[in-house]
């Protein structure tokens, strides 16, 4: 992936171990919380590199491994959380990622780690070839697209340390990309095992997220614009330059650094700085919504969460929309930092740029920059729920008459085709005929966007409660697994306990059963142990039998 990040020169060396600094990925301090006698985030980088070597051993780190920083939380009462990612003879080690825990004076609290234990391998030389690994991966996307003629197929090894998958093991993580028979791209990340060439997993890697304008499905909108000599452009300069383009109905193929087609983003303009006219013969239409679902979507997380933009650095994404031919999808990338919007094929999918399609897309963003849940198995079922959980609360937060808040995903881009009111279900998820409403042992194993059910339904409960009711005019009807009554605490209190989990206490290999324990820490640190919200998120997981 393509993300500038600046590493600082200094390093702590101490005992073999090193630690290095990377530039953060949160917001700095507000000039109060220094007079508060906060610490500031480079003083918590400084406590956490003390405390790498302090406790080393305990967290399975040696001296060839290093270490670098993702994120920093600095908590109102000045407890300090530093995430790492790690490597291992600098090589990524899937897994190594973990979140050191400080109190307010710089004492080690503890750690959330991905995967236990050190990395210890006899060997970094693979004996399966980088060329034997791209064609293992090449044909598992073909596999994955049985009956589509793919072309333009291409892939791209890199040789990583695997802790995801029991014992750490050299591997070869593969990205392969290809278009299909309508010229929109595809792609899957494979994990072979880089000693016996099997195949350890494999994934999906397209993760399916002042003017005014006339939108599609959000009626007229106010917009945040940027005047150029005489005309207007879709760009707004007070929520990090975020844009919306035109990709002209072209696709790129440029994921993971293969590039070799790449769809345009034409900055839209406008005359007199009033967009679109509320439907599709209106090519700014849907450049409407995708700007408005950007901005209520950096709003949210901003006022809601005090995060500053999706990177938590005040660094703007962009959109592209009319993106492929009739491409029924909408997607994140972070090598580009951007949303993507294709226009549906007008039975099954109108174009894809509603509201809680964008903040879904885009959570997809913080979560890359966050816990990074993989997306394979439980944890990326967790991570499609965390997109489905924070984006139904930016619709939510939207308050947009036209487009309501409701615990329905994708409600405004179905059409009759499609054969059900909304793509997914929060009260119920098994309503669409896949999503699980609760956790078995082989959740793990169904598509992401169906596991992701378990962690719907749970939200939905800890928020609304169960059983029968209407909000908004929509009918709900939430069951629970153990025959249980569950009383809902909020959307508010939801969103807190579930972002604070996310950036807090999740890590790439968290799974159902460490989303209850990460939960459960969030609403500790927010409302106290024993709180009426401790027990309620206690309550709802055990309502869709996660205990």
């Amino acid at each position: 992936m393509s993300r500038t990040r600046h590493i600082r020169g200094s390093r702590l060396a101490t005992a073999g171990l090193a630690a290095t600094t990377a530039t953060l990925l949160t917001a700095a301090l507000s000039p109060a919380a220094h007079a508060e006698g906060r610490p500031t985030r480079a003083t918590a980088i400084e406590n956490a590199a003390t405390a790498l070597v302090d406790h080393a051993a305990a967290l399975g780190l040696t001296s060839a491994e290093q270490t670098s920083v993702r994120d920093v939380i600095v908590d109102k009462d000045g407890t300090q959380h530093v995430r790492y990612d790690r490597t291992y003879h600098r090589l990524p080690v899937l897994g190594g990622d973990f979140v050191v825990h400080l109190a307010p004076a710089g004492a080690y609290r503890g750690a959330d780690r991905a995967s236990k234990g050190a990395v210890s391998l006899p060997s970094t030389t693979p004996q399966v070839s980088a060329p034997k690994a791209a064609g293992l991966a090449v044909n598992a996307l073909r596999a994955a697209h049985l009956g589509d003629r793919l072309r333009q197929v291409k892939a791209k090894p890199q040789l990583v340390v695997d802790a995801l998958h029991g014992a750490p093991r050299l591997a070869w993580r593969t990205n392969a990309v290809g278009l299909d028979s309508l010229g929109n791209p595809v792609a899957r990340t494979v994990l072979t095992d880089a000693r016996t060439g099997a195949q350890i997993d494999a994934w999906d890697s397209i993760e399916t997220a002042t003017g005014d304008g006339k939108s599609l499905y959000s009626g007229t909108v106010a917009l945040e614009t940027t005047q150029s000599g005489s005309t207007y452009q879709l760009k707004d300069p007070t929520r990090g330059n975020t844009y919306t383009g035109d990709a002209a109905n072209k696709t790129d193929l440029c994921f993971f650094g293969i590039c070799f087609q790449r769809a345009p983003a034409t900055l839209f303009t406008d005359a007199d700085n009033h967009w679109g006219t509320g439907t599709t013969a209106d090519r700014s239409s849907a450049a409407v919504d995708a700007q408005y679902g950007t901005n209520e979507t950096w709003d949210y997380y901003r006022y809601v969460h005090g995060r500053n933009g999706i990177g938590g650095d005040g660094k703007g994404s962009y959109n592209r929309v009319h993106y492929g031919s009739n491409y029924n999808n909408a997607f994140w990338d972070d090598s580009c930092f951007c949303m993507t919007y294709g226009d549906g094929d007008g039975t099954t999918f109108g174009p894809l740029v509603a509201l809680d399609v964008a903040g879904h897309e885009m959570t997809h963003g913080v979560t890359s920059k966050t816990a990074a849940l993989t997306y394979s198995g439980e944890s990326g079922g967790l991570n499609e729920a965390t997109s489905d959980i924070l984006g139904t609360l930016v619709e939510w937060y939207a308050n947009n008459s036209s487009d309501p808040g409701d615990y329905l995903i994708g409600e405004e881009i179905v059409r009759s085709g499609f054969g059900k009111p909304a793509l997914r279900f929060m009260d119920k998820p098994s309503k669409d005929g896949s999503s699980a409403d609760y956790w078995s042992s082989s959740v793990g194993n169904l598509d992401v966007h169906y596991s992701s059910g378990v962690a719907n339904h749970f939200a939905y409960l800890l928020a609304e409660g169960s059983g029968p009711k209407t909000i908004n005019g929509v009918s709900y009807d939430s069951p629970t697994y153990n025959g249980s009554t569950v009383t809902g605490i909020g959307r508010d209190k939801l969103g807190k306990i579930w972002y604070r989990a996310l950036t807090v206490y999740m890590t790439s290999s968290t799974k159902y059963a460490g989303a209850r324990t990460a939960t459960l820490n969030a609403a500790k640190d927010l409302y106290g142990a024993g709180s009426t919200e401790y027990n309620a998120v206690a309550a709802a997981w055990s309502a869709v039998n996660v205990n």
